[in-house]
């Protein structure tokens, strides 16, 4: 008797201590993101696009190209916070590493032609990398596509957020001073370092500029006018502008990778997943090294690149507000999924 009052006790205690965790764990939850996705779907994605200024995104554009349909632009919120500038469904924006897409196109044309070889090592191309890369004898060119080589990350230097490179030498150098992160071809590690090498690739296999290369196989084809390589090669004005979470800086003025419009990545992305973007036998060489879509993320500005197969559809987000906790990055996916299920039921 005594033992069961004991162990009754015991289960008494143990449901209150559960209990007080589980009401204490709300506490944790984050709420702004549960009601961002259990909110009733508005009936139109401006409406959606118009909701995501509700939860702190100080601009977003987003662009929907469903097949027999004229492409659809929408926007909201700022272009320029300062300055009290609507945001344009027409601005140009910091794309980060959906430019990843048009190096490995570039890439795999290269490799077609025999210019190049995605079986060569690093080494081979690179050798005044050997002893600086870690297994550089080892690396091929079809690994850094991948990110199968065990590069490291650039960004994940201990010091570059504290101290970040001025330019892509710097940021080479950080990579340098780190070890090896896996044995090449044994994992899978997203890596930067890959693609500042692949572009590096692409300058030394044409004998000029990579972007340059870009514009003449890709942008020009395609009729991508409003695609750019560097912030010098845009007016200042047309860029949206972007901020980090709880900063007044803008930070459109730091060079940061490729800048694009909304429209301009959209046609990109149908001409790679229909294969106009190739020329005859290229798309069996890109099948088989790299992916079809895209996200992106740099200080201010986050975007992501998508193609719908069974709905025929591309749709593209750019938002100009971010943070590196997952929290903002979290909340534009669940506005995007959003928007694709808008797109699905009408």
């Amino acid at each position: 008797m005594l033992n069961n009052m004991k162990n009754n006790q015991t289960k008494r205690i143990l449901r209150i201590v559960f209990i007080i965790a589980s009401i204490s764990s709300l506490y944790f939850v984050p709420w702004i993101l549960v009601k961002a996705w259990i909110m009733p779907l508005p009936d139109t994605v401006q409406e959606q696009v118009n909701k995501a200024i509700e939860y702190d995104f100080d601009g977003i554009i987003v662009y929907v190209d469903e097949v027999g349909k004229p492409p659809a632009f929408y926007a909201a919120g700022w272009h320029d916070r300062k300055n009290k500038i609507p945001a344009n469904p027409k601005a140009l924006f910091k794309i980060a590493s959906i430019g990843k897409l048009y190096v490995a196109v570039a890439i795999t044309k290269l490799a077609h032609s025999q210019r190049l070889s995605l079986d060569k090592t690093l080494a081979d191309y690179f050798p005044e990398l050997v002893g600086r890369i870690e297994n550089a004898e080892q690396i091929t060119i079809r690994m850094m596509v991948q990110h199968r080589s065990g590069i490291p990350n650039y960004m994940d230097h201990p010091n570059f957020w504290a101290n970040p490179p001025d330019g892509e030498e710097e940021a080479l150098e950080f990579a340098i001073d780190m070890p090896a992160s896996f044995t090449p071809n044994e994992d899978y590690g997203y890596s930067n370092t890959n693609y500042l090498l692949l572009r590096r690739l692409i300058d030394k296999v044409v004998g000029y500029n990579n972007h340059q290369y870009i514009q003449e196989e890709i942008l020009i084809p395609l009729e991508l006018n409003n695609t750019f390589g560097s912030l010098s090669e845009v007016n200042i004005d047309d860029l949206m502008s972007g901020y980090y979470v709880g900063y007044e800086d803008d930070h459109k003025t730091e060079e940061q990778g490729m800048i694009a419009t909304a429209e301009d990545v959209g046609i990109f992305i149908r001409a790679l997943n229909d294969g106009s973007v190739f020329n005859q036998g290229e798309e069996d060489v890109y099948s088989s090294i790299y992916e079809y879509d895209h996200t992106g993320l740099v200080v201010g500005y986050q975007s992501m690149a998508k193609y719908y197969e069974d709905i025929d559809t591309v749709i593209i987000q750019f938002n100009n507000t971010t943070n590196f906790d997952g929290y903002n990055w979290n909340l534009a996916e669940i506005i995007f999924s959003r928007i694709v299920k808008i797109v699905r039921k009408n």
